[in-house]
């Protein structure tokens, strides 16, 4: 058996590999037919089918032994087949990935990937995060419950938004309020849990992202906004006054031109409005832009942080024109996430319906011309449900083939989801992006 000095071995040499990659635009990381767990309370002990026994009665589902620490999900069964992975997030050889619970049998919905143990796999299995006690919501009021997306921020910490919602088919349930966490990566600890209170939302449903605007020389002021894709508002949580306020705007809505999609053999219509929301280039009054899209849109669209920042401003009934639309991007350009990468001046886009990574140098006038293609794979990059930069410049997309998930039947003996890499000084090569 290869001793643990061997493996971390193979590992960083895999990486090394990945980051002098040159070549392919993007390359593949890994990539599941199906998800599994590492499961207990400390994310290593046996794996689930160690301790599971297959269900008869469920599709490609398992009933587990009733160990406290067994890693079955709050329901007691893991039904394989339901963990579909959203969200992708990289931060000094750990790499995040969410798994909404929008089906049953989903065991921890904040995982994350030991890139020194288990960079080698093709597959590796998730590890709960930051354990997976928290992970059961049926255990604690204070657990976590779904999660969509993460993001970490200059300081070092872990961002997301727990929707506290059961987004189960026919029969959802917002089982506490949705709440805004900040975890400090330095050592695991919960910094912040905040619970977004009645009167800006009803529900947790269409929080599926949040954007940290800081200063790493002043991380208790921090601003973070969350898009509602469902209200078509934007959501600013400021940390040091601990309040949260909302603006409305009809930017934040989906464009009916745009609706209709086609990815993965799939066609469909969705009205997901605002949906990303990316910070741009400092300026000399250290004010930065917010970038902004309905993922069920071509367009894009700007508004300063020093809008979005004060409160007052969210009360107006007229905003003028602080909100402006920047231009479209072209036909069959839908995005559900974007990042500004402020090496190379460039934002890049997921792309669901080309299957693949877009780019805009925002040096250059927002326009088609200017819109280019990074890379795209209608086969394998189905619907990229994420796409983040970490502090070294790279890329990392989540493809989670989720239309077919939705609409179809994935196909489990083929791999459905994947993980995609690349360093952003590469992939804006040959491009317009230069």
């Amino acid at each position: 058996m290869l001793s643990l000095h061997v493996l971390l071995l193979c590992a960083i040499a895999g990486l090394h590999l990945l980051i002098s990659a040159d070549g392919d635009p993007m390359i593949e990381v890994f990539k599941w037919k199906q998800l599994d767990f590492y499961n207990g309370k400390d994310g290593y002990m046996d794996l689930w089918s160690r301790l599971c026994i297959p269900d008869p009665h469920v599709y490609n589902s398992r009933k587990c032994l009733g160990s406290s620490n067994s890693g079955a999900s709050s329901t007691g069964s893991f039904i394989q087949y339901n963990n579909v992975p959203q969200g992708v997030t990289h931060f000094r050889r750990r790499l995040f990935v969410t798994v909404p619970r929008r089906q049953e049998g989903i065991p921890s919905t904040l995982n994350y990937i030991d890139l020194a143990m288990d960079g080698w796999n093709q597959s590796p299995n998730l590890r709960a995060y930051p354990n997976f006690a928290l992970n059961q919501y049926n255990a604690s009021e204070q657990n976590l419950v779904s999660v969509y997306r993460t993001s970490v921020d200059a300081c070092g910490r872990l961002w997301f938004v727990d929707t506290g919602m059961l987004e189960f088919p026919n029969n959802r349930q917002q089982i506490r309020r949705p709440s805004i966490w900040v975890i400090d990566l330095a050592n695991d600890r919960l910094l912040k849990r905040f619970e977004i209170p009645q009167s800006i939302v009803e529900i947790g449903r269409g929080l599926a992202s949040i954007t940290v605007d800081v200063d790493a020389r002043r991380c208790a002021d921090a601003f973070a906004y969350i898009p509602d894709l469902v209200n078509r508002r934007l959501h600013v949580y400021h940390l040091r006054s601990d309040r949260i306020w909302s603006f409305e705007h009809s930017y934040f809505n989906f464009d009916p031109l745009s609706d209709d999609l086609n990815i993965g053999g799939q066609t469909f219509r969705w009205d997901d409005g605002i949906f990303s929301a990316t910070l741009g280039a400092y300026k000399p009054d250290g004010s930065r832009d917010v970038y902004f899209h309905p993922m069920a849109s071509t367009n894009e669209f700007v508004v300063s942080n020093k809008v979005l920042k004060q409160e007052c401003n969210a009360a107006r009934s007229d905003h003028g024109d602080d909100f402006q639309l920047l231009g479209t991007r072209g036909p069959s350009t839908q995005s559900t996430m974007h990042k500004y990468d402020p090496r190379t001046g460039v934002i890049f886009f997921a792309e669901v319906q080309k299957s693949g990574v877009g780019c805009w140098k925002t040096s250059k006038p927002f326009s088609t011309e200017n819109h280019g293609s990074v890379y795209s794979n209608s086969s394998e990059m189905i619907y990229p449900s994420d796409l983040t930069i970490d502090e070294e410049g790279y890329i990392w997309v989540m493809s989670n083939s989720m239309p077919i998930f939705v609409y179809s039947k994935l196909d489990v003996q083929k791999y459905n989801f994947r993980i995609w890499r690349q360093a952003t000084s590469l992939a804006k090569r040959g491009t317009v992006c230069e």
